[in-house]
C-alpha cells in the first residue's frame, strides 16, 4: 500500500511538473527564430485586405507596406524575401493569434499603446508608420473641419482604439454623434458606402486606402483634422528578446539605409564604400549581423531584396502608388519628419 501511495504521489508530482513546464513554455517561449529557421519561413499576420498595406491579388500574391516589412525580415534571415507565409487576421483576433504562436510577427497596422503591451504580454519593437485617426465624409456635405461634425452618424469599427478616440474627441469638443459600430472594417466600409452613416472614421492611412474602393472616390473628402496619435508598429511576443531584436533592427536598417542614400539600385556600390557608417550597415565592417544571430550582410540582404524605408513607402502608399499619401511625419528626421533610427555602431 505504501509503495502504491508513493508511486501515486510521484506520478502526480510529475504531472504537475509537466503542466507547469507547459505553462512556462507558453508564456516564456524564446525559440521563435529557431522555429522560423526550422520551418524555413516567417509566419506573418497581416490585415485581411487593406490597399497599400496588405492585400492579395486574385492569385493569392500579397503586396503592401506591411507585407514588405515581413519580406524584409525574411530577407535578413534567409536571403530570400519569398520565405514568408501570410496569415490574414481580423482586428479582434490579431493579438490572440500572435500570443498562441499562430504567427511569428504581426505586421498589421496595429497601434502601439501601453495597455496592449501590458494586457496581452506583447512588445512593439519600433514605429513603422506614424498615423492618426481622421474622418471621411461625402463631398456633398461641404464640411472642411471635424469641428463641424456635430450631430453626425459615424461609422466606426468596434473594439478598437478608433472607437475610444472618437468618443473622446466628441466629448472634449462638446459635440454629439450617433455611433454606428461594426465588428469588421469591411462592414464599416460597406455601411458608409451604402449611406447608413454620413461620416467614416479610421486611421488616415486606412481612409486613403478604402476611398479607392468607392464608386467615385473624388466624391468623398478626407478632412485635414487628425485627432489622435496612432504609432503603427510590428508586434512580437514578450520574453523573446532575440526575435524582438531582429524585428526592431530590420526596420532600423531600412531607415538608416535611406538616410545614408543606400537603395536597392545602388547596394552593390555601397558594398565597396569606405565610409564607416555605410560599411557598418552593409556588413563590410564589424559583426553587427552576427550579434543578432544573422550573417554579416543581413542589412544588405534587406536593401537588395526589399529596399530602404523610403522605397517601400513610396511604392506602396506614397507618390508612386495609387494612394498618394504625403510622407508627412514619416519623412526622415533630417527632412522634416520624425522617422529616426538609432545608429548601427
Amino acid at each position: 500500500m505504501r509503495t502504491f501511495r508513493t508511486g501515486l504521489l510521484i506520478g502526480l508530482a510529475i504531472a504537475v511538473a509537466i503542466g507547469a513546464a507547459a505553462i512556462t513554455y507558453e508564456r516564456y517561449d524564446t525559440k521563435t527564430l529557431k522555429r522560423t529557421i526550422r520551418r524555413d519561413a516567417v509566419l506573418c499576420g497581416v490585415n485581411t485586405g487593406l490597399p497599400g498595406f496588405s492585400i492579395p491579388d486574385d492569385k493569392g500574391s500579397w503586396t503592401g507596406f506591411d507585407v514588405d516589412f515581413c519580406r524584409a525580415v525574411a530577407a535578413a534571415i534567409f536571403d530570400d524575401p519569398k520565405k514568408v507565409k501570410f496569415v490574414p487576421l481580423d482586428a479582434n483576433e490579431r493579438f490572440k493569434e500572435l500570443q498562441s504562436r499562430k504567427v511569428d510577427i504581426l505586421s498589421r497596422n496595429s497601434t502601439w499603446s501601453m495597455s496592449r503591451e501590458t494586457n496581452y504580454d506583447l512588445y512593439f519593437p519600433a514605429v513603422a508608420y506614424y498615423d492618426g485617426e481622421g474622418f471621411m465624409v461625402p463631398a456633398s456635405r461641404k464640411i472642411d473641419s471635424a469641428l463641424a461634425l456635430d450631430g453626425s452618424k459615424v461609422c466606426v469599427q468596434d473594439g478598437t482604439t478608433t472607437q475610444l478616440n472618437l468618443a473622446d474627441y466628441f466629448r472634449a469638443n462638446n459635440m454629439k454623434y450617433q455611433e454606428m459600430k461594426f465588428g469588421k472594417l469591411d462592414e464599416v466600409f460597406k455601411a458608409y458606402q451604402s449611406g447608413q452613416c454620413d461620416t467614416f472614421t479610421a486611421d488616415v492611412s486606412q481612409l486613403y486606402a478604402l476611398r479607392l474602393n468607392l464608386a467615385k472616390p473624388t466624391d468623398h473628402d478626407i478632412l485635414p483634422d487628425v485627432i489622435s496619435k496612432e504609432p503603427l508598429a510590428p508586434v512580437v511576443r514578450q520574453r523573446d528578446d532575440d526575435w524582438m531584436m531582429i524585428v526592431k533592427w530590420t526596420l532600423y536598417a531600412m531607415i538608416n539605409a535611406e538616410e545614408l542614400g543606400i537603395t536597392s539600385k545602388n547596394i552593390d556600390e555601397a558594398l565597396k564604400s569606405k565610409k564607416p557608417d555605410v560599411m557598418r550597415l552593409v556588413g563590410t565592417d564589424g559583426a553587427y549581423g552576427e550579434d543578432l544571430g544573422l550573417t554579416k550582410d543581413w542589412a544588405a540582404r534587406i536593401i537588395r531584396h526589399v529596399g530602404n524605408y523610403g522605397e517601400v513607402y513610396e511604392r506602396n502608399v506614397g507618390a508612386g502608388s495609387k494612394l498618394g499619401i504625403p510622407r508627412g511625419l514619416n519623412q526622415l528626421w533630417s527632412a522634416g519628419g520624425i522617422q529616426y533610427a538609432p545608429p548601427i555602431r
